[in-house]
């Protein structure tokens, strides 16, 4: 089983980029579908993307969807977030997630099977 650390967090100005990285430990990367999710204060966890094994498919939430890139390089075990044009209600902790099904990755925010420690993104207006 893979460990997740998230990194590229940190304060942007609305109109801004970030590029969230999350690397997984393990020789397994490769054969789990990963995703991106976060979760704001006082609110529920949601989905943000998410990426299959080969990185052939892709998918947005329709809140970050033509802004938003979601990528992977399975020789360096690392799947990105690139995130522009950031707003105000991207504030949240990000969480990158993986799991042998994309299928739970795109239909549930909680039952992923492996967690990273999440990365706090602030955008300020």
């Amino acid at each position: 089983q893979v460990q997740l650390v998230e990194s590229g967090g940190g304060l942007a100005q609305a109109g801004g980029s970030l590029r969230l990285s999350c690397a997984a430990s393990g020789r397994t990367f490769s054969n789990y579908a990963m995703g991106w999710f976060r979760q704001a204060p006082g609110k529920a966890r949601e989905f943000v993307a998410a990426i299959s094994w080969s990185g052939g498919r892709t998918y947005y939430a329709d809140s970050v969807k033509g802004r938003t890139t979601i990528s992977r390089d399975n020789a360096r075990n690392t799947v990105y977030l690139q995130m522009n044009s950031l707003k105000p209600e991207d504030t949240a902790v990000y969480y990158c997630a993986a799991d042998s099904s994309l299928g739970l990755l795109l239909h549930s925010t909680t039952s992923a099977a492996v967690w990273g420690q999440g990365t706090q993104v602030t955008v300020a207006s």
